[in-house]
């Protein structure tokens, strides 16, 4: 469904050392950094697609985060999820609500919302039941 998703930032080593240590947890690798640019993006290994991306905004205005948005990362199971939770906050993300069932969107549906270190909203969640 989806080719990928691009998250603007402000300072990129702030947002790639939160990043790395975030997808890291739920095993995403580094497809690529450039520091040029600058942005970085990440996959899972077996698959080109979909990608996350994180830089600074191709229009070279101040990155800032949208009131509604969100950006949800599938995790491979609750663990992870609470490993990726944890890994944010260490890393200077802001808990917007810690991990746990959230049985208003389905039964089984696990999931910690927090900020970056920019203030976008982001979501990991595992589907499975336990």
């Amino acid at each position: 469904m989806l080719s990928h998703v691009f998250v603007g930032v402000t300072n990129f080593p702030r947002a790639f050392a939160f990043y790395e240590a975030v997808l890291t947890d739920l095993g995403l690798v580094l497809k690529f950094r450039d520091d040029t640019r600058p942005w970085a993006g990440w996959i899972r290994a077996e698959q080109p697609r979909p990608i996350f991306l994180v830089g600074h905004p191709y229009d070279g205005a101040d990155a800032s985060p949208g009131n509604g948005q969100m950006v949800a990362l599938l995790a491979p199971d609750r663990m992870a999820v609470d490993r990726a939770f944890a890994t944010a906050l260490r890393h200077g993300g802001i808990s917007e609500g810690g991990p746990g069932l959230r049985p208003h969107y389905h039964p089984a549906y696990y999931g910690a919302y927090f900020r970056d270190p920019d203030g976008n909203k982001i979501c990991i969640c595992c589907h499975d039941e336990e």
